[in-house]
C-alpha cells in the first residue's frame, strides 16, 4: 500500500500574472478567477483528446481568430482548465469576456516577440515551487525557500530599480516586476530568458565578468561604453557566493549609482539569493536522484516496479519508452561537463513531454536519459506520435544537443514497460553506432541493424575470428599491404555493379576488375554462389572496425 502524500501548495493564476505580466503575458478576461489554483502546463493540439491536469495552463499555439478563441474557450473550460493563452494582440470583445466568465476560465495574450518554449519553461519553473522535499513550509529570510521571484521583487523594492537573478551562463532564473521601466535591452533578455550575446560579449572584452567574479562590491556598468541603442540605463551587478563558488548574480537597471545604503542592502541580499540558490540545487539534485531511482526501477520491472510507477503517476497507463543519448561523444571530454551536457539535455527532454504529455516522466540514468511517455487514445498511431514528439524535441534543440533518440514499442501497462526499454535502447545504440545519420527511430525501424549489433556482440564474446575466405583475404592484405577485402566490400554493397564498386574504391573499372579476379583467386572464393557471398558479407558485417580496411591504397595495378 502506497502511504498517502501530503497535499503542496500551488501557484495561484493572480501570482502568475504578478511576475510575468510586466513582460511576457497580459489579462484579457480574467474576472475573479486570478485566485484560482493552477496544477500543469498543456500545449493546444486540435487533434489530441488526451486529459488535462487539473487547472491547467493551456497555451494556444497557432490560434488566433476571434471564433476559435471563443471554441476553445468552451473546450478548456469543459475540460477543467483554468487559464488559455493565445497570443497578442487579442481584442477583449464583450462576446471573449462573457465567454471566459461563464467558462471559468482566465483568457491571457502572450506578448509579441515571446517565444511559447519560453512561456512554457517560465510557467514550469513557478508551478515547481513546493514540488521538491518537506512540504512544510519552510522560509529564508522570511520568504518561501527556493522563490527567486518573490526575492527578486524584493530585492527590486529595495533598490527601487528592475531586478534580474542570473546564473553563471547569463541564463535568467528569476527577475522583478516593473521590467517596463528598464530598457529594451533588458526586456530582450527577459523575452529571451537569456542575456543576448552581443551583450555578454561586449562585457567579457570591457573585463565586467572577470571584476563581477573578482571583487565582493558591486560593479558599475556605464551604457555609454556600449554603441547599443538598446542599452539605456546603468547597470549595477554583484555576484552571488557560497563560499568560493560562483553561483550567479543580481543585474539591477538603475538611472544613477546606488546610494552607501542601497549598496549595503545589495550585498546583504546577495546572500540570501545565495542560500535561497543553494536551497533550489539541493532540492533540484534530490528530485533527479528520486525520479531516476523510480524511473530505473519502473523500467527493470520485479516487484518493485508497480510501487514506482503509481509513483510516476503511470499506473494502468499505455505508455512508450524514448531513450536518449549523446552523439560523437569524444573519450577526451571533460567527464564533469559530459555530465553536465547530458543532465542539460535530459531536463530540456523533460520539459518538451512535460508540455506534450503532462503526465511524462523523464530521468538521466547512466548515460541515457529514459522518457515514459503516456499513450492515451487511438494505439494505432502511437508510434508516428511518439517520433513526431522526438523529432521536434530535436529539431527545437538544433545540432547544439547533438543527441538520438530510439523509441521503443507500446507498453499496454507496467509490465510491458521493461520491453519497451529494450526496444528503446536497442534503436538507440543503433543510431549512435551509425554516427548520427539518423537521429529518430524506433525498434522496428532498425530491428535488422541491431540484431547485427547482437551478433557482434556475441562473435567478440566468444571471440570468434574470421575464417575461410575472409581470414585468407585478411592475411594477404597483411603481408602484401593490399585491399582485397576492401575490394570485395565495395563490390558486394554495390550488388556486383563494376561501375559502382570501382567509383566507392576510387579505382578505374578495369583494375578493379583485375582485383575481384586476384581476391577470388586468393580468398578461393566463388563469388557467384550466393551462400558462399551471403557467408563473406555477414563475416565483413561482424568484424570489428579495426579490421575492416575503409581506404584505398595509395597506388595499385
Amino acid at each position: 500500500m502506497l502511504t498517502p502524500v501530503p497535499s503542496k501548495p500551488h501557484t495561484s493564476l493572480g501570482r502568475v500574472l504578478e511576475d510575468l505580466g510586466d513582460v511576457l503575458l497580459e489579462p484579457v478576461a480574467v474576472g475573479r478567477t486570478t485566485r484560482k489554483q493552477l496544477g500543469g502546463v498543456v500545449i493546444h493540439d486540435p487533434h489530441d483528446e488526451s486529459e488535462f491536469p487539473g487547472r491547467a495552463v493551456v497555451l494556444g499555439v497557432g490560434v488566433r481568430e476571434h471564433d476559435e478563441v471563443v471554441r476553445l474557450l468552451h473546450d478548456v473550460g469543459a475540460r477543467g482548465a483554468a487559464a488559455l493563452v493565445v497570443r497578442s494582440p487579442v481584442t477583449p470583445t464583450p462576446e471573449l469576456r462573457r465567454v471566459a466568465e461563464s467558462s471559468g476560465v482566465a483568457l491571457l495574450g502572450l506578448a509579441r516577440g515571446a517565444s511559447w518554449a519560453q512561456l512554457a519553461a517560465m510557467l514550469r519553473t513557478l508551478l515547481a515551487e513546493g514540488d521538491v522535499g518537506d512540504v512544510s513550509p519552510q522560509t529564508l529570510g522570511g520568504m518561501p525557500s527556493g522563490d527567486l521571484f518573490a526575492l527578486a521583487n524584493a530585492v527590486a523594492a529595495l533598490l527601487d530599480a528592475p531586478v534580474t537573478i542570473e546564473d553563471r551562463n547569463s541564463r535568467v532564473l528569476a527577475f522583478s516586476g516593473r521590467q517596463d521601466e528598464a530598457d529594451p535591452s533588458r526586456v530582450e533578455t527577459i523575452l529571451g530568458r537569456q542575456v543576448p550575446e552581443r551583450f555578454t560579449r561586449g562585457l567579457e572584452q570591457d573585463g565586467v565578468f572577470e571584476k563581477l567574479y573578482r571583487d565582493h562590491a558591486p560593479v558599475y556598468v556605464d551604457p555609454s561604453r556600449y554603441d547599443d541603442n538598446a542599452i539605456a540605463l546603468p547597470r549595477v551587478a554583484l555576484a552571488v557566493r557560497a563560499g568560493d563558488e560562483v553561483l550567479g548574480s543580481i543585474w539591477a537597471a538603475v538611472r544613477e549609482p546606488l546610494s552607501e545604503e542601497r549598496t549595503q542592502a545589495l550585498v546583504d541580499a546577495a546572500k540570501l539569493v545565495a542560500l535561497h540558490m543553494l536551497r533550489l540545487r539541493a532540492g533540484a539534485d534530490v528530485e533527479r536522484r528520486l525520479r531516476a531511482d523510480l524511473v530505473s526501477t519502473a523500467l527493470e520491472g520485479g516487484t518493485g516496479a508497480p510501487e514506482a510507477i503509481a509513483r510516476l503517476g503511470l499506473l494502468g497507463q499505455p505508455s512508450i519508452v524514448l531513450a536518449m543519448g549523446l552523439l560523437g561523444t569524444p573519450a577526451s571530454e571533460d567527464d564533469l561537463r559530459l555530465a553536465a551536457d547530458r543532465q542539460r539535455v535530459a531536463d530540456a527532454l523533460a520539459m518538451h513531454l512535460s508540455a506534450v504529455q503532462p503526465r511524462s516522466a523523464v530521468a538521466l540514468v547512466g548515460d541515457v536519459a529514459y522518457g515514459i511517455v503516456p499513450m492515451p487514445g487511438n494505439h494505432a498511431d502511437c508510434l508516428e506520435r511518439s517520433v513526431r514528439v522526438a523529432t521536434t524535441f530535436l529539431e527545437r534543440t538544433g545540432r547544439r544537443a547533438a543527441a538520438a533518440i530510439g523509441i521503443g514499442p507500446l507498453a499496454l501497462d507496467g509490465s510491458g514497460l521493461r520491453a519497451s526499454r529494450d526496444g528503446a535502447d536497442r534503436a538507440l545504440r543503433v543510431l549512435l553506432t551509425n554516427g548520427g545519420a539518423k537521429r529518430v527511430a524506433t525498434a522496428d525501424d532498425v530491428h535488422v541493424d541491431a540484431l547485427m549489433l547482437e551478433l557482434a556482440d556475441l562473435a567478440a564474446a566468444r571471440g570468434d575470428v574470421a575464417t575461410g575466405s575472409v581470414a585468407r583475404l585478411l592475411a594477404y592484405d597483411t603481408q602484401h599491404q593490399s585491399q582485397l577485402v576492401h575490394t570485395l566490400r565495395c563490390w558486394l554493397d554495390a550488388f556486383g555493379d563494376i561501375g559502382a564498386a570501382s567509383a566507392a574504391a576510387y579505382v578505374h573499372p578495369n583494375t578493379f576488375r583485375y582485383r575481384l579476379r586476384r581476391l577470388a583467386e586468393v580468398g578461393e572464393i566463388d563469388l557467384d554462389d550466393a551462400g558462399e557471398r551471403f557467408a563473406a558479407m555477414l563475416q565483413l558485417r561482424l568484424l570489428p572496425r579495426d579490421r575492416q580496411t575503409g581506404q584505398p591504397p595509395v597506388e595499385e595495378t
